[in-house]
């Protein structure tokens, strides 16, 4: 293999570990033999650590059991010494409250992994929502030579011969059952049929959206991101991972070496091209902060004014999932047609450029992926509003929505908990028309807690009925990147706080004006400061533990939802172990 800038074995973290003629070295070796190895398997060898994600119940990952063993090929292939080291499964729906409470466990957990063992360079295996902006915010903190492994798209689902859509198919036929379009049985088999093998959701949820984003960035094998998680080339995919690091590791190509404020652009401008979710605003801030890079909403706004909408995936198409995204081209053939709005120069892991890597590429089915002069919305898919009602800002899906919101104004019709809206939801005597705004408060980063997917909140049944599928709905909560409709989400500062949302009561005419980026509660000046002046805080969710650190100091949603004492700028980057 042709390697540049090849670092000498002494100089790699692992030797200090292993290289030394002492007594603690001693005990490294003799404990590294106890498992079976000698010192041929080390000896000279980069150590590469494989960050895995598996869990029996992350439904994602299941088949990262295997995985791991062709990753390890690929880095015995090349001349590495791989270890794999387990971490925490964040699986979507699973963990409760919300896997956003633990992305930044993940976070910690992979940045002191990679620390804490004689590691040179490292493997990210993860996809499902929450694992890949926390392997990459360890990553990046710790800075060591990583490249990411993604679970990839499950094939796509299968219902009387239509084609399923993970999430997407959920909200739409929970709706027709409630209708009384379909029945139990019918519900029944839809539920058999959405997720039909391993792998992430196939819509263009979080998932998908930030493993494209993971790629756009240069941190995954160009075209990687695309790949179903069945397909005989995710698996060439493992190997050539495996053996990519080696070299990785040689070179001492580090994430900041690569990354820089136009790789960040890149990826915003991808993910408003692709239909991105919402929850990539949170992510992409994150990361672009452990970088050292001030990406904020307002760079997605404004990126997302120029690029449109071209991938016709679920939720903004209603015909196509990724594993036709994969056929049609798949990532670097999109790229290829937003190419204008990218910088060509970004670096990527396999050493050369965004551009290089997207030269050849070509679209082989333009309804899948369509062409700029045919676009699914003509702008991005996310735009940020702010008001009185969200002085920090808040996020709308404007491309997988009822157009006639986007310019709307409607009586408000509030609720505190998700208990109370659920059984509001589901009475049929709900004070409710298609022009009421529902708003559901305390579901934000420290209200929530932990910000869960609610943001979607459901038709009222009674609606439903009468055939209305969207309405406008407003919360300091995320939704599910599978998710769809009038939703506005993240509002900031959170009700928790005492944010704008807090202040809003039931009544209050309520306007959205995406065009103008506006949202406001038609209350006065003075009624908000009396109503300011009456809020009482809520109990303390957590009296210990993690949730306890995890409210401490949870940043809102504007700021990525990172925790306070991990930001870049924090103070100085932590010391190397010492060995003694």
């Amino acid at each position: 293999m042709t390697i540049k800038n090849k670092k000498n074995y002494e100089q790699f973290r692992s030797h200090r570990w292993y290289g030394v003629d002492d007594l603690r070295s001693f005990g490294h070796r003799s404990r590294t033999m106890q498992m079976g190895y000698d010192a041929q398997d080390w000896s000279g060898k980069p150590v590469i650590g494989i960050i895995n994600t598996w869990s029996d119940i992350s439904h994602c990952h299941i088949h990262f059991k295997d995985r791991v063993e062709h990753v390890k090929r690929g880095i015995l292939q090349a001349g590495g010494f791989p270890i794999e080291l387990p971490a925490i499964s964040l699986a979507e729906p699973m963990v409760k409250p919300t896997t956003m409470m633990y992305r930044n466990f993940l976070a910690m957990e992979t940045e002191e992994l990679l620390r804490s063992h004689p590691v040179d360079a490292c493997v990210l295996m993860g996809g499902c929502d929450k694992t890949t902006p926390g392997l990459l915010m360890g990553a990046i903190s710790m800075d060591l030579p990583a490249i990411f492994f993604p679970a990839g798209p499950m094939l796509r689902g299968n219902w009387k011969g239509r084609p399923l859509g993970s999430g997407s198919d959920t909200w739409k036929y929970y709706d027709e059952l409630r209708a009384g379009k379909i029945t139990e049985d019918d519900w029944r088999e839809v539920e058999e049929g959405i997720a039909r093998s391993f792998g992430h959701c196939m819509t263009m949820g979080t998932a998908s959206t930030m493993t494209s984003i993971a790629e756009c960035l240069g941190l995954i094998l160009p075209g990687g991101a695309s790949i179903p998680a069945p397909d005989a080339n995710h698996i060439r995919l493992a190997t050539q991972t495996g053996r990519r690091i080696v070299e990785m590791a040689w070179e001492d190509l580090k994430p900041s070496d690569m990354l820089s404020r136009s790789s960040f652009e890149n990826a915003i401008a991808a993910a408003m091209a692709m239909g991105c979710s919402t929850n990539a605003i949170i992510h992409v801030v994150a990361m672009g902060r452990r970088a050292g890079f001030d990406i904020s909403v307002d760079d997605f706004d404004r990126i997302g004014r120029d690029v449109p909408v071209i991938a016709n995936i679920r939720p903004n198409g209603d015909t196509y999932l990724m594993e036709d995204f994969y056929y049609a081209g798949g990532l670097k053939a999109m790229l290829k047609r937003i190419e204008k709005f990218l910088d060509g120069s970004a670096k990527t892991v396999n050493g050369k450029t965004v551009g290089e890597n997207i030269a050849g590429a070509e679209v082989y089915n333009d309804d899948v992926i369509r062409t700029l002069d045919n676009p699914i919305y003509p702008s991005g898919a996310l735009v940020v509003l702010k008001g009185n009602l969200a002085p920090d800002g808040c996020i709308m899906k404007v491309s997988a929505m009822d157009s006639r919101f986007l310019k709307h104004t409607g009586p408000a019709l509030v609720f505190d908990d998700y208990p109370s809206m659920k059984a509001a939801i589901n009475d049929e005597n709900i004070d409710a028309t298609a022009d009421t705004i529902l708003i559901l408060r305390n579901a934000g980063p420290k209200g929530g807690p932990g910000m869960p997917e609610w943001g979607m909140l459901p038709v009222p049944t009674k609606l439903v009925k009468q055939g209305v599928r969207d309405m406008l709905r407003m919360s300091d909560a995320r939704m599910s990147g599978t998710s769809y409709g009038a939703c506005v989400l993240h509002i900031a500062p959170e009700s928790y706080v005492g944010g704008g949302l807090a202040l809003v009561k039931t009544g209050d005419m309520v306007t959205v004006d995406v065009e103008n980026r506006r949202i406001s509660m038609e209350v006065d000046d003075a009624e908000l400061e009396r109503r300011r002046a009456e809020w009482k805080p809520l109990p303390p969710r957590f009296e210990r533990g993690y949730g306890f650190m995890f409210s401490r100091h949870i940043e809102q949603a504007p700021d990525g939802c990172d925790f306070d004492f991990l930001k870049t700028d924090f103070g100085a980057p932590v010391r190397e172990p010492e060995i003694y």
